[in-house]
């Protein structure tokens, strides 16, 4: 039953909603991560199921929930939401340049796909989809929270004196900038170069 107009302008001050939109993309690099290991390496296409990355290190329908999950005790089987790691070319270059580095490769940090061409991708909302002009298609669940283990992983390849330092300023200065998590919705092959159809669905903020 639709609500009628009075309704709706009764809960205008409350409620913010945004049109859906969509935005243009570009694989820019891909990566896997070994099994058992967390930096990633660099590859010409990857192969996806239901699982998430053939042979990645997150692959997996469940996962063990962590210190991102303090509402569960460690350990936790849950649904995995992380099966894929995604950033951004420009995102990592503020991040270097905030930690005084000549730059922040994707392997550093564990990431699956360099997307190009979408401004500030770390801040598109949970929902959207990322359908791959070769028929992958992805869910964004939600940004990826930057942690001590990845910038000591950035610490040590990068060369820093003071790892531990490194380790701690990560956190820091890559908040809503470290990229995006996803979950395969429709699988398939992804390869470098491949065009990218962004949908943002519609947004509300529910004050």
């Amino acid at each position: 039953m639709r609500a009628a107009p009075e309704t709706i302008a009764l809960f205008s001050d409350e409620i913010e909603i945004v049109p859906g939109r969509k935005l243009e993309a570009e694989v820019a690099g891909l990566y896997v991560a070994p099994s058992g290991r967390f930096q990633t390496q660099a590859v010409g296409e990857l192969g996806l199921t239901f699982t998430g990355i053939d042979g990645d290190f997150h692959r997996g329908h469940t996962r063990r929930s962590g210190g991102r999950e303090p509402w569960y005790p460690r350990g936790t089987e849950m649904r995995n939401e992380r099966q894929i790691s995604i950033v951004a070319p420009d995102e990592l270059v503020l991040i270097a340049e905030a930690m005084r580095l000549a730059r922040i490769d994707p392997e550093w940090i564990g990431a699956n796909i360099l997307l190009a061409g979408v401004p500030r991708l770390s801040m598109l909302p949970r929902g959207t989809k990322l359908f791959f002009a070769g028929g992958v298609t992805l869910k964004i669940d939600g940004q990826n929270g930057p942690c001590k283990a990845s910038g000591r992983s950035i610490a040590e390849n990068a060369g820093m004196q003071d790892k531990a330092a490194g380790a701690l300023l990560f956190p820091q200065v890559a908040k809503r900038l470290r990229g995006l998590v996803a979950w395969v919705e429709k699988p398939g092959r992804i390869a470098s170069g491949e065009a990218v159809a962004v949908r943002l669905p519609e947004q509300w903020i529910y004050r």
